[in-house]
């Protein structure tokens, strides 16, 4: 089959309406906003901060009561082992297929593990079957924090373990602060995403600076089934996200092996058409195709990402930003920047401090932008922290 030659303008605009980042959708759209690859939440209120620039009138209030009062939204381990917030009711596409088969493993979050388990001289398999039990205990309990969780599990787990193990067990952490986690405790750190993948763990109501965890069942008042389409559902959202892509991009985008990638993929292969931009070659889903060819430009051609945004979650980088130097100021090892969307290009970044209730922010700009750009740029940062609930002290806007 002959592919497909895309610009990559066209690409962009059609990622943006996919997204809905090319005009704000109504509130009463936030389950299809939230539902297209799901909202990582790290740092704590990504998620809000995504829904924000996509939905019209959204408040906190508002996303609040959608995660914690309606339970339509939900929040637990996911893709790549980061907190996700999804609607509830496609649980079982954003976690059971994440769950690797024999010969699958490791996953990039539980690959440092070794270290811990080469200490206790105890496989893989045993010690996730073994904090699979231990966090049984959430069926009926409620834990405040993610380092008192570790801890109540490792508590857990230690007494079904013989006492010659239950020493190394409890004996003190091989990784950081030797005062606040055991060895046992990270293990039951390394384990809980694969554990939050079977509905065994998932985040309840934030309690301040604190998230809380316990099961699914307990959450929800229900079992987490799965649908028999779950895999191919997954990649259906992964594809309409961010194709055309690649099984290599898939695999690190879930944070899987290529075997498991590679499996998931199939489930889909007969549903793709090639796809050319700049020469490269990808795979999108034949349904998308039509859209593609009519993508417009966004209605709104400025926008103010906050840092993990699901449209930056893209693995062709280059499509965003083409300069690599600049890339790295975006995508970071740790504490992204926000970013500044112009015609679905990343063109300047911006950071913001709170002072006594109070939002500076600074935006700095990787392109030249008329007053007007930089008059609209203002005023959705004042947007942005009235949505905080914050006053705007002061935008400055500059070049890099």
């Amino acid at each position: 089959m002959a592919a497909l030659n895309v610009a990559p303008e066209q690409l962009r605009f059609f990622r943006l309406a996919v997204h809905r980042l090319d005009r704000r959708r109504p509130l009463a759209e936030l389950q299809q906003a939230a539902g297209v690859c799901g909202l990582q939440n790290s740092p704590p209120g990504a998620w809000e901060t995504a829904l924000f620039q996509r939905l019209e009138d959204c408040t906190l209030a508002d996303l609040q009561k959608a995660l914690y009062v309606d339970m339509s939204l939900l929040q637990a381990w996911s893709i790549r082992g980061v907190p996700l917030v999804f609607p509830t009711a496609e649980s079982d596409v954003f976690l059971s297929p994440l769950t690797a088969r024999p010969g699958e493993e490791p996953w990039i979050y539980t690959q440092g593990v070794g270290l811990a388990l080469d200490y206790l001289g105890m496989p893989w398999e045993e010690a996730l079957a073994l904090v699979r039990q231990a966090v049984g205990y959430l069926e009926d309990h409620t834990v405040q924090s993610k380092e008192e969780l570790d801890r109540v599990l490792a508590a857990q787990a230690a007494v079904l373990l013989p006492p010659e193990q239950r020493a190394r067990w409890n004996a003190p952490t091989l990784y950081g602060r030797t005062d606040r986690q055991s060895v046992g405790g990270a293990v039951v750190s390394f384990a809980l995403r694969p554990c939050s993948f079977s509905g065994l763990v998932v985040f309840g109501q934030r309690q301040g600076i604190s998230p809380t965890f316990t099961s699914y069942r307990r959450w929800l008042g229900r079992d987490l089934v799965t649908r028999p389409d779950a895999e191919a559902c997954l990649v259906r959202k992964f594809l309409h996200a961010y194709g055309p892509s690649t099984p290599a991009r898939l695999a690190d985008w879930l944070g899987s092996t290529p075997v498991q990638a590679r499996r998931l993929w199939q489930t889909v292969e007969k549903e793709l058409a090639p796809v050319t931009v700049e020469g490269k070659r990808g795979w999108m889903l034949a349904e998308d195709m039509d859209a593609l060819t009519r993508a417009v430009p966004p209605e709104e051609p400025l926008r103010l990402l906050g840092a993990h945004d699901p449209y930056l979650d893209a693995r062709d980088r280059a499509l965003l930003l083409g300069d690599t130097a600049l890339q790295r100021k975006v995508w970071k090892t740790v504490a992204n920047p926000n970013v500044v969307l112009r015609q679905g290009r990343v063109a300047g970044i911006w950071q913001t401090k709170t002072v006594r209730g109070k939002l500076e922010s600074t935006v700095t700009l990787f392109e030249d932008f008329s007053p007007a750009e930089r008059t609209a740029l203002a005023e959705k940062t004042e947007e942005y922290a009235a949505f905080r609930g914050l006053t705007l002290k002061q935008c400055t806007v500059q070049p890099l």
